[in-house]
């Protein structure tokens, strides 16, 4: 398993070792001393499956308080996935990573407590699988804008689709900062 660190303290792509023949492959997907040794202490609790057509873009959510950790990777498809550090107090805030995860890469993204997360599907359909460190708690959520110009993502391009809800997050800099989580909290 090779883990390397993004521009986002504690934002992980992991690589795990697939081992494939005629057949397919196998893969650990998660395995909890071998994931902590590469920095990925999480306990996770829930587990979570969306299925997505072309250029649906769900994000950029967290939640604070009840802040999660998650473990984020494609059964099926391909994804351009994202974390944008929103933690007060960071040397990176409003800084954004992305990683193309896929069903044929395995490759999983690792995003900490107090960064906003979201992915845009840029195949036909994606499957695509959450390991979250505590409960969904919708009193909680906090979102910001995808397309948030002090931010500056750059979404595949796709016609994207998104609901309602996610239109709706404000800009980042017009959340207050005692929604947002604080850095090293």
């Amino acid at each position: 398993m090779k883990v390397t660190e993004l521009a986002v303290p504690g934002v992980l792509l992991v690589e795990p070792k697939a081992f494939g023949d005629p057949r397919g492959f196998f893969l650990e997907s998660w395995q909890r001393e071998r994931y902590a040794k590469a920095g990925i202490p999480a306990d996770f609790v829930q587990d979570n499956l969306s299925r997505s057509a072309r250029g649906v873009l769900r994000g950029m959510h967290l939640q604070n308080p009840f802040a999660q950790a998650k473990l984020v990777s494609v059964v099926y498809g391909s994804v351009l996935d994202v974390a944008i550090d929103v933690r007060v107090g960071s040397p990176t805030f409003g800084r954004w990573v992305s990683a193309e995860l896929t069903a044929e890469n395995h490759h999983q993204l690792f995003v900490p407590k107090g960064c906003a997360h979201g992915f845009c599907v840029i195949s036909e359909w994606a499957l695509f699988s959450y390991k979250c460190d505590d409960n969904y708690h919708p009193e909680a959520e906090v979102g910001v804008r995808y397309d948030d110009p002090d931010v500056g993502i750059e979404w595949p391009d796709v016609q994207a689709t998104l609901s309602e809800k996610d239109l709706r997050h404000p800009f980042l800099r017009d959340i207050p900062e005692s929604k947002l989580p604080r850095f090293g909290a």
